[in-house]
C-alpha cells in the first residue's frame, strides 16, 4: 500500500471509531427530553462523517469527491456543535469523554476542510 492508501485507511477506520465512540457516549447520558433530542442529532451527524467519507474515498471525479467531502466536513462539524450543546447544557457527567470527543470532532474537521481546500484549489 502507499502512504495515500494508509492515509485513507487509517481515516475511514478514525471516522468509524468515532461515530461507534459517540454512540457509546450518547448511551451513557442524563435522560431528559433534551437529551434525547440533542442525542439523535450527534448520533446522525457523527455516524454521518464516516459513512460520508467512505462515499468520498469512491468518488468517481474530482467534482463528486469534493461535493461528498464538503458533506463530511458538515457532518463532522455539526458534531462538534451538538458535543458543544451537551457542555453547555451540562448533560453528561463524564467531561473527559466530551473533552476527547470534542478534540477528535475538531481534528477530523481540520482535517477534512483541508482535503476539501485542496480539492477546490486543483479544481480552479
Amino acid at each position: 500500500m502507499t502512504e495515500k492508501e494508509i492515509f485513507i485507511e487509517r481515516l475511514k477506520k478514525r471516522t468509524k471509531k468515532f461515530a461507534v465512540d459517540v454512540i457509546k457516549f450518547c448511551n451513557s447520558l442524563k435522560t431528559c427530553k433534551a437529551s434525547s433530542v440533542v442525542t439523535y442529532q450527534l448520533v446522525k451527524s457523527a455516524t454521518s462523517t464516516g459513512a460520508n467519507y467512505r462515499a468520498v474515498c469512491r468518488a468517481r471525479s474530482n467534482t463528486e469527491f469534493f461535493s461528498k467531502i464538503c458533506i463530511v466536513v458538515e457532518e463532522v462539524d455539526e458534531s462538534e456543535y451538538w458535543l458543544e450543546i451537551i457542555n453547555e447544557a451540562n448533560l453528561t457527567n463524564d467531561r473527559d469523554e466530551l473533552v476527547r470527543l470534542t478534540k477528535e470532532a475538531n481534528e477530523i474537521t481540520k482535517i477534512m476542510t483541508k482535503a476539501k481546500n485542496s480539492s477546490y484549489n486543483s479544481k480552479n
